[in-house]
């Protein structure tokens, strides 16, 4: 652990998984997301391997004095209102980097969500970036890299890669946490 942020995750008994890829840009996933530790926990570990990265958040969570907070944390805000808008602002300002990896919660919420959120598969696909897929796993005290996804040309083929990839880990509150169904 070369960091600040890697030595308290391993002060906290959790280790880093996986090697980040040699990726400049991507849409970086990360689930389970069942708790607000997941952010600290991810937050840390982002710190640790050192990568230019936002965190995308809803836009009530920027008010005063969160906003100073959340802008601190390395989030940038979101009207949820309209995803079209949030997908070609996004995959924009990925184009436009030199650096820049986009962190989102594909399930959208805490709660227990059937029906995951497919933003993140229409900013990589439309930036044309390849999905990074990040995990947290409580039961484990595991945070890092399962794989990446480069081929976005079917929206079947990724949900069902992703849901092969998470279907053994474990959030804090495992129960909300489920896999997409797939129809």
């Amino acid at each position: 652990m070369k960091t600040f942020s890697g030595k308290i995750l391993k002060i906290l008994g959790w280790k880093i998984t996986g090697q980040f890829p040699d990726i400049k840009k991507s849409i970086f996933i990360f689930a389970p997301h069942t708790s607000y530790f997941d952010a600290f926990y991810g937050k840390l570990y982002l710190n640790e391997i050192d990568i230019n990265h936002k965190f995308i958040s809803k836009k009530e969570l920027f008010v005063f004095p969160g906003n100073f907070i959340m802008t601190k944390f390395g989030s940038i805000p979101v009207d949820t209102t309209n995803g079209r808008t949030i997908i070609l602002s996004i995959a924009n300002r990925l184009k436009k980097s030199k650096e820049l990896h986009i962190v989102i919660s594909p399930e959208g919420q805490m709660a227990k969500n059937t029906k995951w959120k497919k933003g993140f598969y229409y900013m990589a696909n439309r930036a044309n970036v390849p999905i990074i897929i990040a995990y947290l796993d409580f039961t484990k005290k595991e945070v890092g890299i399962k794989d990446v996804i480069y081929d976005t040309s079917n929206l079947n083929s990724v949900m069902q890669q992703i849901n092969e990839m998470y279907k053994n880990v474990l959030g804090k509150h495992p129960d909300n946490f489920v896999l997409e169904i797939l129809k």
